[in-house]
Parts: C-alpha cells; sequence; structure tokens
C-alpha cells in the first residue's frame, strides 16, 4: 500500500504547507461533544441534508429559518406527532422548499430519532458507541433508520455533526485511484468496505482521524 506520507506531502504542498493544510481540516469531536449535542439538532443537521440534496446548500440555508418554525424547531417528539393534514399544509407555505416526499421525511426522521434515542440514551450516545473503523456500517445503518439519507447522506450528517468519517467525494476517490488503492468508484457494500480497511490502515500508520485523512486526500490531486 502507497504510504500515507506520500499522499500527505502532496497535499501540503498544493495546500501551502502543514499549517496552511492543517487550518482545512474538519473538526472531530470526541464522545463526550458528540453527546452533549441535542437531538434535535442532530434532527436538523439530518433535514438540511435532506432538503439540500439536489439543490444550493446556500438557497437552502437562506430559508432556513421557515424551516425551523414549520417544523417545530426540529423537537423529534413534536414534530413526529404532525398529522398529515398538516404536512399537506406546507405544500402552499412558499418560505419552504415545497418537496412532498421530503416533507414526509421530515416527520418520518424525527420518528426514526425518537427511536434511536430511546433504543441508545440520544442520538449522540449512538454516534459515539460506533467504532470508526466500520464506519461504513454506520453509513448503511442511517439510510436504513432514516428516510432520504442514502448516497453520501450519511457520510455528509457525520462530517457535518463531528463524528470521525471519510467522505467518498469524487476528489477522495480520485486519489484513491491514483495511489492505487481502489480503482473505480465504490459501489455497494464489498467496495465501501474495502475503502474502509484502506482508511483503518491508514489511521494505524498515522494516528490521523478518518476525516483528516479524507481531507488530505481530497486536497494531493491537481
Amino acid at each position: 500500500m502507497t504510504p500515507f506520507s506520500t499522499i500527505l506531502d502532496q497535499a501540503e504542498g498544493r495546500a501551502g504547507g502543514p499549517a496552511a493544510l492543517a487550518k482545512r481540516l474538519p473538526k472531530v469531536k470526541g464522545p463526550r461533544a458528540l453527546k452533549a449535542v441535542a437531538d434535535r439538532d442532530y434532527l436538523a443537521t439530518i433535514s438540511f441534508r435532506v432538503f439540500s440534496a439536489g439543490l444550493r446548500a446556500d438557497m437552502v440555508r437562506t430559508k432556513w429559518p421557515a424551516f425551523e418554525q414549520v417544523f417545530l424547531d426540529f423537537e423529534p417528539k413534536r414534530l413526529r406527532a404532525m398529522n398529515d393534514e398538516q404536512l399537506e399544509a406546507l405544500m402552499a407555505d412558499t418560505r419552504i422548499i415545497r418537496h412532498w416526499g421530503k416533507i414526509k421525511a421530515a416527520r418520518a426522521n424525527a420518528a426514526a430519532m425518537c427511536d434511536v434515542a430511546a433504543e441508545c440514551g440520544g442520538f449522540g450516545a449512538y454516534l459515539a458507541a460506533w467504532p470508526g473503523d466500520r464506519i461504513v456500517e454506520l453509513w448503511a445503518d442511517l439510510a436504513k433508520r432514516f428516510s432520504q439519507m442514502g448516497g453520501n447522506s450519511g457520510p455528509y450528517v457525520l462530517r457535518r455533526s463531528g463524528k470521525d468519517t471519510f467522505v467518498l467525494t469524487p476528489d477522495v476517490i480520485a486519489a484513491l485511484n491514483r495511489v492505487g488503492v481502489f480503482n473505480g468508484n465504490p459501489k455497494g457494500k464489498g467496495d465501501r468496505a474495502k475503502v474502509q480497511a484502506v482508511f483503518n490502515a491508514w489511521a494505524v500508520e498515522t494516528g490521523l482521524p478518518l476525516a483528516h485523512l479524507s481531507m488530505i486526500c481530497a486536497l494531493s490531486g491537481p
């Protein structure tokens, strides 16, 4: 396997040196910090990802205060209790993105959040307990539990929440191909497991979190 130091040298050179690269690395939260975040904040993060998928994130961000109002501040139990008539009424609310599937997903995901909280003692505890060397299994579990969380949605939510994860962006995939540790575009459970093994080996080699390894890969290419 290509030593990660080779990739790191490339990224540092393109970023303008070690200090400049360090400023671009994502922040990673430890178990205590993950547990300290309220479930409503995690649900808001999931909902933002669902509503921004396929759209410009800045457009959704501009409208976000209205989303928080109509979806009851994303308090899971309150949002779960919204009835069909209340959801249908939101299709006439021009302040938000009027996509029926995504509006229904907000309530479904509130119910899923309540289930996770009851099972694990909170969504933050659920994240904190999941080992990083099996992070792709967490992606799959999120896709199973929550509505419209397939593809890269799970990894993006984890990254935004501070849970350590790599993200298979086009730049990261290009880096994996360039150094010969994976060929093609990872698709399916088997491919993701192979990529997980690569990142696990690099984590042991460097002592760096997955999120930093991922970003360094992304910044190492042309």
